[in-house]
């Protein structure tokens, strides 16, 4: 019996090439391809895949918007991710929407195919380059979305001023914010923590 798989990635030329790899196989079956999370929310319903290969940056409904959403109707849908963010932070929230593996695009071919078999095998799919990135930053930094605006402010180049003027508080407030957040990654100012956080996925620069 064929495993059959669904792909959301919003580029045409990774979507074809993942096809061509697991058309190859006697034992799987690529049922659709979706360019955004929204139609590859839409497809599952109608395909039922097995696995559903799940890229994270899209336009629209991004992927860890679409796991949550396909996870909340079909608890035991199968989601692996596969993208370019190898940030533990960009790890830790698709396996918290639940997503039972990730993968970065680099991987190669072979190993792209076994996950698919793992994934519809009912296993975790944790390649030894992200599990090492999970372990190289633990325990996790947990941020207040209040932080994470400051920062994702901070890292598009806002001064402190213009920071408390944009989410309507002081600047003496902003101050305090990113003094926790140097703390929380262990940065000595405000520039570091920005590297550190763009590093390790906990904010993006087009967010």
């Amino acid at each position: 019996m064929s495993i059959s798989v669904l792909i959301t990635d919003d580029h045409p030329v990774v979507r074809a090439g993942i096809r061509a790899l697991l058309t190859n196989e006697p034992d799987m079956d690529v049922v659709g391809e979706a360019s955004d999370g929204a139609e590859g929310v839409a497809m599952q319903q109608e395909f039922d895949p097995d696995v559903v290969l799940m890229d994270l940056r899209m336009p629209g409904m991004g992927g860890i918007a679409a796991i949550r959403e396909i996870r909340a109707a079909h608890p035991d849908r199968r989601i692996v991710v596969l993208t370019t963010y190898d940030g533990d932070a960009d790890i830790h929230r698709a396996l918290d929407a639940g997503a039972c593996g990730y993968l970065l695009k680099d991987t190669l071919g072979r190993e792209v195919v076994n996950a698919v078999r793992n994934a519809a095998g009912g296993r975790k799919v944790i390649p030894s380059p992200v599990a090492g990135r999970l372990a190289e930053y633990t325990p996790r930094v947990d941020l207040t979305p209040r932080e994470l605006e400051v920062l994702a402010y901070a890292a598009k180049g806002l001064r402190n001023k213009d920071i408390a003027r944009v989410i309507g508080r002081t600047e003496e407030t902003v101050k305090v914010h990113l003094k926790h957040i140097m703390s929380k990654l262990d940065a000595a100012d405000r520039t570091e923590a920005v590297t550190i956080a763009l590093q390790r996925g906990i904010i993006h620069i087009d967010d």
